[in-house]
C-alpha cells in the first residue's frame, strides 16, 4: 500500500504557495519560491499517485513525463487540461526558481497557477474536508476495509487520499 505522506506533503507545498502568494510582498525571489512550491504540489501529487499503483518512480521532477506515466499506467489521477498543458512550465520552475538568479515568475502565471492548481486537487479530493463521495456511509465502510485495521483510524485527508487509491474498487 502506498503512504499518503506523499499527498499530505503535496498539499502543504500548496498552501505554502498559497500563503506566500497572498501575503502583498512583490518581490521576485518571493514570488519564485511560491512557484517552486507549487512544482513540488504537483509532482508529489503525481508521484504518489503512481506509488499507489505499484510504480516505482524514477528520481526526476519532469512533470510532462510523470503525467504521462500517469496515463500509461491507469492511475485514477486525474489530470487537467491546464496542468497537461503547463507540464513544461512547472517542470521549469522546479530548477529555475532556485538557480537561476535572473529568472522571474510572471505574477500573472503565478496567479493562474495557484487558482488552476487549486481546482487541481479538488477535483482530485485532496483536500482537509472529506470529499462528498464518502458522505456515503457505505462507501466509506468499503474503503476501510480496503485498509489494514491499523490505518483505519485516520483522518478527512487521509480518507480522501485512499479513496484515490482505492476507488477503481469501491
Amino acid at each position: 500500500m502506498c503512504d499518503v505522506r506523499l499527498f499530505r506533503s503535496a498539499w502543504m507545498d500548496y498552501l505554502t504557495a498559497k500563503q506566500i502568494h497572498d501575503v502583498p510582498y512583490n518581490d521576485e525571489m518571493y514570488l519564485n519560491n511560491a512557484a517552486y512550491h507549487l512544482q513540488q504540489c504537483v509532482e508529489k501529487t503525481l508521484k504518489g499517485a503512481l506509488e499507489c499503483v505499484g510504480i516505482t518512480v524514477p528520481n526526476m521532477y519532469k512533470i510532462t513525463k510523470l503525467i504521462d506515466m500517469i496515463h500509461h499506467h491507469g492511475s485514477a489521477l486525474i489530470i487537467t487540461e491546464w496542468l497537461d498543458d503547463h507540464s513544461e512550465m512547472l517542470s521549469s520552475w522546479e530548477a529555475e526558481t532556485r538557480y537561476n538568479m535572473d529568472f522571474v515568475v510572471e505574477k500573472r502565471k503565478l496567479d493562474t497557477a495557484i487558482r488552476e492548481i487549486a481546482s487541481y486537487l479538488e477535483i482530485n479530493g485532496i483536500r482537509e474536508t472529506l470529499r462528498e463521495e464518502l458522505s456515503d456511509s457505505d462507501r466509506r465502510r468499503k474503503l476501510l476495509l480496503c485498509l489494514p485495521e491499523s490505518r483505519r483510524n485516520c483522518t478527512d485527508f487521509e480518507l480522501n487520499c485512499y479513496y484515490l487509491m482505492f476507488q477503481k474498487k469501491l
